[in-house]
């Protein structure tokens, strides 16, 4: 039987970034396919077009190479080199029924892990053995939530079909995307996704969340000429003057009427030396919006100026997208059924259909639940509350470990439907 706490602390002390979580990708396909499922995943998996902010081929090639020395199994994370690391999973239960999916994401952030004592993963030696890397956002916990119930439903005692979804890249809203595009989430009935904490005390569990917010994130090149910034400056097309003039018409853009707007540039970087005419510079900007159709217009807007701003200072600008996500609509007909089913669990003391707090941040599991309410299925998204020391995306973030075990216990409850 899974231990969740041990087996949560070594997912813990091996952290990937989103598209090289080949380790995690390669154990999850082991102990899936040694609980009887049907194991997809690599290119099977997710579509190699629609992945969006992919790092660069020395950086998964590093992670892969890295992946082999901690004890991956060499033919199976082949099969993901390059960053296809999406694990989908499936299972037939004993008599007709639905498909019932749920979602976990693998990935971990940039973040510094914290070596204070009151840390628990230090003083517990599960700190991240990866420095500049760690789980600050719960994706451990979500993993093995999702293996624990993988091992719980291998019994095949209930109705219709499961399937597990182990998405790459949620950090950025990148990895759902080309998993909704690869037909991962075709004719699904019922999708449950989940995370922990988000201010949601241990105990408390939410059948619905509200707030999360549409968003694309960009990525521009400015390539221009670069000459000396004394002798010929005349010469020169300084593309860090080009997207500084960007930067500053992003961010003077109106506020809208329509819906709730957030903006900003988060990277600004150019330039070799002081008396060089800048030859490229790179920029990274989100748009938000409580409303897709107005984050359309935020987007619209943000190219027309980049555009612009290229065009004012002689440069070339290339624009890509690099993540995105869309508001959630929950369907409150699960959320309610959530609720029932949490009732009795040892560890929840409390279920409500909807938190009543606005997220405002963004989930790319936002793209899975809208495929399957297009196909005339319902989705959800929940939380299991946790008590946490730090924030979400602080270097001192943990989770309470007590959560696992009842969390796995709900999730069992749903798929079986007793």
């Amino acid at each position: 039987m899974i231990d969740i706490i041990a087996l949560r602390r070594e997912l813990h002390r091996y952290p990937e970034l989103g598209f090289t979580e080949f380790r995690t990708a390669t154990k999850v396909v082991q102990m899936l396919t040694a609980l009887g499922y049907r194991v997809t995943y690599g290119k099977d998996a997710i579509d190699d077009a629609s992945r969006r902010g992919l790092p660069k081929p020395e950086v998964l090639e590093d992670a892969y190479q890295r992946a082999l020395q901690e004890g991956a199994e060499p033919a199976i994370v082949e099969q993901m080199r390059g960053g296809f690391t999406a694990v989908v999973a499936e299972l037939d239960g004993i008599q007709e029924g639905p498909t019932t999916a749920f979602r976990f994401d693998m990935d971990a952030l940039p973040i510094r892990e914290s070596m204070q004592d009151k840390h628990v993963p230090q003083s517990g030696q599960f700190r991240s053995t990866h420095e500049g890397i760690m789980h600050a956002c719960a994706h451990d916990g979500h993993t093995s939530i999702g293996l624990a119930l993988a091992e719980r439903l291998s019994d095949r005692q209930f109705p219709g079909k499961v399937r597990l979804l182990f998405q790459p890249a949620e950090e950025g809203v990148r990895g759902a995307y080309a998993m909704v595009e690869k037909g991962m989430l075709d004719q699904v009935d019922r999708l449950f996704c989940m995370h922990l904490g988000t201010d949601v005390p241990s105990g408390h569990v939410k059948g619905a969340s509200a707030g999360f917010l549409a968003t694309t994130k960009l990525e521009a090149h400015f390539t221009g000429v670069s000459s000396h910034a004394g002798a010929s400056p005349e010469e020169g097309r300084n593309a860090l003057l080009g997207a500084a003039t960007a930067m500053l018409n992003i961010h003077a853009l109106p506020r809208f009427s329509t819906a709730d707007t957030r903006i900003n540039v988060g990277i600004l970087e150019g330039g070799t030396g002081a008396n060089i005419i800048a030859e490229h510079a790179r920029m990274v900007i989100e748009t938000r919006s409580t409303k897709e159709e107005t984050n359309h217009e935020l987007e619209r807007r943000v190219r027309q100026i980049l555009e612009h701003s290229a065009a004012m200072h002689e440069l070339r600008v290339t624009v890509e997208i690099v993540g995105g996500a869309i508001p959630i609509r929950c369907d409150m007909e699960l959320a309610e059924l959530a609720v029932k089913k949490a009732e009795g669990i040892s560890g929840i003391r409390h279920a409500e259909a909807i938190s009543d707090g606005a997220a405002l941040g963004s989930e790319d599991a936002s793209y899975m639940i809208k495929r399957v309410q297009e196909q005339g299925g319902l989705a959800t998204y929940m939380i299991v509350g946790s008590d946490l020391p730090a924030p979400h995306h602080h270097p001192e973030f943990d989770i309470d470990e007590a959560v696992l075990a009842p969390a796995v216990e709900w999730l069992e409850r749903l798929a079986r439907n007793v």
